[in-house]
């Protein structure tokens, strides 16, 4: 009997694990230096926490969860989304204690049963950021920078952010009352999820991607034309700091998001070459989702952004290149090889990457696996070698390779990494004396 990975999950493979590491490392380092600090939060959560959060009438909390029992029935669910669990945390932990603004990011994986696409997982990988504390309008500019600036820092261009506001709950109460009696008008021409949805949640009928019922919102009232004066001016504050700040925006008069905690600024991310399926994340304010989990009213803003989808954007644009992982490759011949070249691996590691081969193979083998690897420099140690005291550096790129004494082989090493960096090519091994050739 043989296994396959379940459906719409992956497995990141040495080489793509790497690709991820310098993606991830780059988003945390541009965070951290808007003041936001990591929280970690369990895979797993307490059911109540998702259907109180994300809102009874979404299709995360109505199709696309993994939810099951534990061993003493109580009903857990593996996280759809990163915002609530860090609501939740917030609260356990006290965090509000001292008032303020509290920056928290957090990067792992999400669950939703859905539809596998390109991009798009079962189990899926979210970087966010959450900022909880402040009802300013320019805690929601910040958000929208500081993940504008995380993607532009990975080498993106051209980033649109789509942005509206989708009001305090009285005034939307307002605007679901009107829409609610323009659907009536429409279901004929709505599909029959957005039909059960003018019962449940008229909202959704915007985010349904049927052409007819596309066509239908086209037709629909405008949710800004419903805001209250403070929702009105709220906005307005948060697309001036986006001018100010220089960050290119488009209003969206219809973007919602799907989510039910949101409250004024909704917002999404797109890299528009990726054409239909451009988004790469989004966010906006919660302003009642701590209130929803049990604590006092506070208000909060943050985005998500979908890792799997921002590799797709970089490898459109070319710009996901990982360099080898393991530079120096030790190539032994023989037993008492085999032995010796584990120690001295161990010394060049203090200085690159370096790894052994084990598998016994002719040399021919080993050098034709080195070039296939893309390691820079194949230190070769044959019995006959070994008894010289000696090892030959090979440059695989330049095919060129040079004998130095054992105990020179870590220092010569390090000179050809070194050089190789300046210079920005491959490194050519300095011959025994020291000098370069």
């Amino acid at each position: 009997m043989s296994f396959r990975r379940p459906r719409g999950t992956q497995d990141l493979l040495p080489a793509e694990a790497a690709r991820w590491r310098r993606v991830t490392g780059s988003m945390r380092r541009c965070l951290e230096s808007y003041g936001y600090g990591e929280i970690r939060t369990p895979v797993f959560e307490e059911t109540e926490l998702f259907v109180r959060g994300v809102g009874t009438g979404t299709d995360i909390v109505q199709k696309e969860m993994y939810t099951f029992p534990d061993r003493k029935g109580r009903n857990l669910t593996l996280r759809p989304e990163g915002t609530a669990p860090v609501a939740r945390a917030y609260l356990e932990n006290n965090l509000g204690h001292e008032g303020g603004v509290r920056r928290f990011y957090y990067l792992g994986p999400m669950f939703r049963y859905d539809r596998p696409q390109a991009g798009r997982f079962r189990e899926f990988f979210q970087v966010g950021a959450e900022a909880i504390g402040s009802a300013l309008p320019e805690l929601d500019v910040e958000v929208i920078d500081a993940m504008m600036n995380m993607l532009r820092d990975l080498g993106l261009v051209g980033l649109a952010v789509e942005i509206n506001s989708v009001g305090h709950p009285a005034c939307r109460a307002v605007y679901e009352d009107a829409l609610g009696a323009a659907l009536a008008r429409e279901s004929a021409s709505l599909c029959p999820t957005c039909i059960e949805r003018t019962r449940t949640n008229p909202l959704r009928v915007l985010d349904c991607k049927n052409q007819s019922c596309q066509e239908v919102a086209a037709r629909l009232p405008v949710l800004r034309e419903f805001l209250c004066d403070d929702c009105r001016a709220h906005y307005g504050a948060v697309l001036a700091g986006l001018e100010s700040l220089g960050v290119p925006y488009t209003e969206n008069p219809r973007l919602v998001r799907g989510l039910d905690y949101y409250t004024r600024t909704a917002f999404e991310v797109h890299y528009p070459p990726l054409g239909a399926q451009s988004a790469l994340g989004g966010g906006g304010r919660y302003d009642g989702l701590i209130e929803a989990c049990g604590g006092p009213p506070t208000p909060a803003v943050g985005f998500s952004c979908g890792i799997e989808r921002v590799l797709v954007a970089l490898d459109e644009r070319g710009a996901a290149a990982v360099a080898p992982a393991v530079p120096v490759l030790v190539l032994p011949l023989g037993e008492a090889s085999r032995r010796r070249a584990l120690a001295l691996a161990g010394v060049l590691r203090h200085t690159a990457p370096a790894a052994v081969d084990l598998t016994g193979r002719s040399l021919k083998a080993q050098l034709r696996a080195a070039d296939r690897s893309g390691a820079r420099i194949a230190v070769i140690l044959g019995d006959d070698e070994l008894g010289r005291g000696e090892a030959i550096l090979r440059d695989l790129e330049a095919g060129t390779q040079t004998a130095h004494p054992l105990d020179a082989v870590p220092e010569m090493v390090r000179a050809a990494m070194a050089r190789a960096a300046v210079a920005g090519s491959p490194p050519t091994p300095p011959s025994a004396s020291g000098g370069r050739p």
